[in-house]
């Protein structure tokens, strides 16, 4: 499952290493799910239900935004230094040279929890400056629903290159995210909302 073949080539050459580059899309509900029920369940204990659904939908809606943020600066930045080359590479250039590579779509778990603990140091650090108005007992359930959306983008991503999707919602997706990487990928940042396209003029 996790050594190269024509579909999967390899990225490192050490092939322990390499192993760790190729992730299969079911680890992503293994890993995630039971993270991101924890997370509510801790935040149902510090607030009432509905306060806590609606933390989930806000923190849900949020991801949207953190996932068209990373997409367009973070893993579409190519510094000119060959060292800063390889690391655009290896978080995203692969996916943009193999796209239909079916271990190298979804998020690697060792990256997901770094880019993860992140946004878990910026929402602590935003309860403390917000502190006066707002309760840091709004995390876990904002998280909660934060990871939710990261859950519906990777296997969303993943079921558009790889699953015959007859929702036309998911053919929409599939459009616009086809046309990034074939025709704009300059443009056609957000995958799960248009929003932040229409926003910010990437559409």
């Amino acid at each position: 499952m996790f050594r190269a073949t024509p579909d999967s080539p390899k990225l490192f050459d050490n092939r322990f290493v390499d192993a760790f580059s190729r992730t299969p899309w079911f680890l992503v509900p293994i890993i995630w799910v039971p993270i991101v029920c924890g997370l509510i369940w801790r935040g149902s204990g510090q607030a009432e239900w509905h306060w806590v659904l609606m933390q989930v939908v806000l923190g849900a809606g949020f991801w949207t935004g953190a996932e068209y943020w990373l997409h367009r600066t973070v893993f579409h930045w190519e510094p000119e230094h060959a060292l800063g080359k390889r690391f655009h590479f290896i978080i995203h250039g692969v996916h943009h040279t193999w796209p239909e590579d079916k271990l190298r779509l979804v998020m690697p778990p060792a990256a997901g929890m770094m880019i993860a603990a992140v946004f878990w140091a910026l929402a602590q650090a935003a309860a403390q400056g917000l502190s006066p108005w707002l309760s840091p007992t709004w995390i876990p359930g904002f998280f909660g629903g934060f990871l939710a959306g990261y859950i519906n983008y990777d296997l969303t991503h993943y079921a558009i290159h790889h699953v015959s999707v007859k929702s036309m919602r998911l053919k929409r997706i599939r459009a616009h995210h086809m046309s990034h990487h074939y025709n704009t990928p300059e443009r056609k940042y957000g995958f799960t909302s248009l929003l932040w396209d229409r926003l910010f003029g990437t559409l």
